[in-house]
């Protein structure tokens, strides 16, 4: 019991010797209670499939400055095949595919099919050789589009009316001038 009361008096003693540096030492320093404030992202909820947009949104921050920001993209695609469903399903099947057309990767695709797309109320037969006269329509980014331009630039090689003219200004130049010497 001797041993008990001593290392109580030894643990008090400690106690109080702590408690009293602690109260009389002065230290000089801030101390921030609480931090700055947080950046967040913008959200940005996309619950409906319909929408046809994507959401982006991002911060950045430090100790002194935070800055969020947001960003609504829209997905061309997207839109182009919903409108392409409301006309199918108003009966207008023609305009519809004609609508996604617009697309490259849909007109190479119905290209490779042998169904050529349609293109002012031309269907089959009658739109590719559209498609073929006209190789500037074809939307960009197909692989057509390079195929037929370039067909179409070799079959023009021949002479034009411009070139023909040419030609016949230079050699009347060419006559006439060997007839006066």
């Amino acid at each position: 019991m001797k041993q008990l009361a001593i290392i109580l008096l030894l643990f008090t003693t400690v106690a109080i010797v702590t408690d009293s540096r602690a109260n009389t030492n002065t230290v000089s320093s801030t101390v921030l209670n609480n931090s700055p404030a947080t950046a967040n992202a913008p959200t940005v909820l996309n619950s409906n499939s319909d929408i046809c947009k994507i959401g982006i949104g991002g911060s950045v921050q430090n100790n002194i400055l935070g800055v969020a920001t947001g960003y609504v993209i829209t997905d061309e695609f997207c839109e182009r095949v919903r409108t392409s469903r409301a006309l199918y399903s108003y009966g207008m099947k023609v305009a519809a595919v004609s609508l996604l057309c617009q697309d490259p990767r849909v007109h190479d695709s119905m290209q490779n099919a042998g169904t050529p797309c349609p293109v002012n109320g031309l269907i089959g037969a009658e739109a590719a050789a559209y498609w073929e006269n006209n190789p500037e329509k074809i939307p960009e980014g197909s692989q057509y589009r390079k195929d037929y331009i370039q067909v179409k630039q070799q079959e023009t090689k021949e002479f034009s009316d411009a070139s023909s003219i040419a030609l016949y200004k230079a050699l009347f130049i060419i006559t006439t001038g060997l007839l006066l010497f």
